[in-house]
């Protein structure tokens, strides 16, 4: 009874911790970061990011434009005249509406700098976003509402003041939950490799020869590890942190075991097969 109550205690505290930690991560999706000029007469600038590509360090912002007071018309659907967004050096194209024309979202990529893949999953990177906008020529206030939708990765967001443009420095680290699956990741690899490596000692200091339930269980443990290694979030490369602190060592044990079991299984089954002299 006491184990049985032990274990219900821990399982409400994993769900209690689980589910704190969710809420926080959700909250923090859901905030929206506002930058710029708060005029009657502006265009207001929705951004989210849609999907962060570390390997080609970029991410894809998703712009939404639309213009307040008297620069639109059918609230906000369309400017009166021609309006351009221009962005900062790092976003990889303008943006220009016609005049009376109906706005619709736009794609726009965002080069990142700092960080590597090769960190995973500690890897963090940061960019700067910014519009100015001209309409007939013109410049007008701006103002940015700045969101994020990639789950994968957390981003912070820093205003930076200005009169007309809006500027917002941002900086991207992976999301709790992914860090939590990924140390979680290289505990499991360890714990895997350790077994094995038990389990070897045992069948390397017994009597008996090739033990081949225990043989087929590492050869198993070897090639999942690999397979459970692709599952990471993200598609981490070859060579990254999670490889070097866990994956690339906990199959170099699990190899050595194997092949030291199977080495020392023939002796002994060579020995015993031997006739008496």
């Amino acid at each position: 009874m006491p184990v049985l109550i032990l274990i219900a205690f821990l399982i409400v505290v994993a769900v209690a911790v689980g589910s704190w930690l969710q809420f926080t991560e959700r909250q923090a999706v859901d905030t929206v970061h506002t930058v710029g000029s708060s005029a009657a007469d502006r265009v207001d600038v929705e951004a989210v990011v849609q999907s962060v590509d570390a390997a080609g360090r970029e991410l894809v912002l998703r712009v939404w434009v639309i213009p307040r007071g008297a620069l639109g018309e059918a609230d906000g659907a369309a400017p009166v005249a021609d309006l351009s967004l221009q962005t900062s050096g790092a976003t990889l194209s303008d943006l220009e509406f016609g005049a009376h024309e109906r706005l619709a979202t736009r794609d726009v990529q965002v080069a990142l700098t700092g960080g590597s893949i090769s960190d995973y999953p500690f890897d963090t990177y940061e960019t700067d976003i910014a519009f100015r906008a001209q309409l007939g020529g013109k410049e007008v206030p701006v103002r940015m509402l700045f969101s994020n939708n990639d789950t994968l990765f957390a981003v912070s967001a820093e205003p930076a003041p200005s009169r007309q443009e809006a500027v917002m420095a941002l900086g991207l680290a992976r999301s709790g939950s992914l860090l939590v699956f990924a140390v979680f990741m290289m505990v499991v690899m360890w714990a895997l490799a350790a077994s094995v490596l038990i389990g070897a000692w045992y069948l390397t200091t017994g009597s008996e020869g090739l033990v081949w339930p225990g043989l087929a269980w590492m050869a198993a443990t070897l090639f999942a590890l690999a397979a459970f290694r692709n599952t990471a979030p993200g598609t981490p490369p070859i060579g990254c942190v999670l490889d070097w602190f866990a994956f690339l060592w906990a199959e170099t044990v699990i190899a050595l075991c194997l092949v030291t079991v199977v080495i020392t299984g023939v002796n002994k089954a060579l020995q015993q097969d031997a006739p008496p002299t």
